[in-house]
């Protein structure tokens, strides 16, 4: 099945491409989620206007997420968890933690952006990379630090005996 995208999709194409699909992946999900239309000899002809306006789209997205970089370049996250020997976390923090406390300090950004290989597990300094555009890479300071409670409440139980 042979189908224009009218979006990027990762590892398939970019917006305006025409690619070759299984039938099923074309059917059950880039038609329904309308991120393509069937490549039909009408739809075909219409191809250079949406690769002209996907152009100009992209642009200014380029241009809008140029902007978000130079913002969340200066944006230092902290974290804090329990930690347990060797300085191990308990949890993790999750590309979606990330989005969470960037959503709080007014920045949307959706998780899938943030390019976190694996959950950071470690206490630590970490420099983020968030994909805002497929040109476009901004860099989130993020810091894990271990919660003290358990170390300060101890010593007040004694005093308390």
């Amino acid at each position: 099945m042979e189908v224009i995208l009218k979006e990027d999709v990762l590892k398939l194409g970019h917006r305006g491409d025409v690619v070759k699909v299984a039938d099923g992946y074309g059917r059950n999900y880039l038609l329904p989620e309308k991120l393509a239309i069937e490549a039909t000899a009408a739809n075909k002809a219409v191809i250079e206007q949406m690769k002209a306006s996907a152009v100009r789209k992209s642009a200014k997205e380029k241009v809008d997420a140029e902007a978000l970089a130079t913002q969340l370049s200066a944006v230092e996250l902290v974290f804090e968890r329990k930690v347990g020997e060797h300085d191990h976390l308990f949890g993790s923090v999750t590309s979606a933690d990330i989005a969470h406390e960037l959503e709080a300090k007014g920045y949307t950004v959706d998780r899938r952006k943030i390019a976190l290989d694996d959950p950071l597990k470690s206490l630590g300094e970490y420099h983020v990379p968030v994909k805002l555009h497929r040109e476009v890479t901004a860099h989130v300071k993020v810091t894990v630090k271990g919660d003290q409670v358990e170390e300060t409440a101890a010593p007040a139980a004694v005093a308390a005996e």
